[in-house]
């Protein structure tokens, strides 16, 4: 007989609830076992694309392959049990039509077990967000500084700086979340702008560097937790984990050239057991 959790995962419409609530509280996530470590205190994780460059090296988002976002969001899904999950939707997956984009996500949702999917873009998305919630995908939107629009926007810069672009970005805000989306991500976007959006909107704004009016905030756990060397300038650094790992590797490196090297005993047990 099968042992059924008695944890329950937080849902889309949960998140949508906590407008103007408790704020929510969420990370990205690449692997399962940084998905367990974080899930007993976020409300939801995002497999976001930034692990291309996080994680693969790359120079921006726009070479991350649809696989690769299913493989990790399979992890992050194993290594949690109580976060909603959220996978983003690559580059070139979603943009051609809403029938394609609703291939390309159903794909992702089937694949990983995830509980939602997130894409970028405003106006011009608000015909797919429609056709895919209207299907079953819940849709998490993304506007401000979108990094799979890098090329065009001229580069990772503040959007909103002047008023002259405030109307078209709280267009953008209000025509996806009458489209159906769940919740908002509003990116590196100038603070008195995102927090008229976030009183504009019926639904949950989740901030990077953008107001501490928003519903939430998310960060890329690498760049909190001191992993990435370089982060922006909004980041706070919670922990020094990438110095802590590197002076245990060297630790380890000066007990291998001294030949310290640990033996197995009779059954090959772990700490734990």
């Amino acid at each position: 007989m099968s042992v059924q959790s008695s944890v329950r995962r937080l849902t889309a419409p949960q998140i949508t609830a906590r407008k103007g609530g408790e704020p929510i509280v969420s990370l990205t996530a690449y692997h399962a076992h940084t998905a367990a470590i974080a899930d007993p205190f976020v409300d939801f994780l995002l497999v976001g694309d930034s692990l291309g460059m996080v994680m693969h090296g790359m120079e921006n988002t726009l070479g991350v392959p649809l696989e690769l976002m299913i493989m990790h969001g399979r992890a992050v899904v194993r290594g949690s049990q109580r976060a909603l999950i959220v996978v983003d939707m690559p580059f070139g997956t979603y943009e051609e039509s809403p029938s394609e984009a609703f291939k390309n996500s159903a794909r992702v949702m089937k694949e990983t077990g995830c509980g939602a999917i997130k894409l970028e873009g405003g106006t011009r998305m608000a015909e797919t967000i429609d056709y895919l919630t209207q299907r079953g995908i819940p849709v998490m939107a993304h506007i401000g500084l979108t990094p799979q629009s890098v090329n065009v926007l001229g580069g990772f810069k503040t959007q909103g700086r002047t008023k002259d672009a405030w109307a078209a970005i709280e267009a953008d805000a209000k025509a996806v979340a009458k489209a159906g989306a769940f919740a908002i991500v509003l990116e590196a976007m100038a603070e008195p702008l995102a927090q008229r959006i976030t009183k504009q909107i019926s639904i949950p704004t989740i901030g990077i560097g953008a107001s501490a009016a928003c519903d939430g905030q998310i960060l890329v756990m690498e760049d909190m937790l001191g992993l990435t060397g370089q982060v922006p300038k909004f980041v706070k650094e919670f922990g020094q984990v990438g110095t802590e790992i590197q002076a245990a590797i060297k630790a380890y490196a000066q007990e291998v050239s001294t030949r310290k090297f640990p033996a197995a005993e009779h059954t090959y047990a772990m700490k734990d057991d």
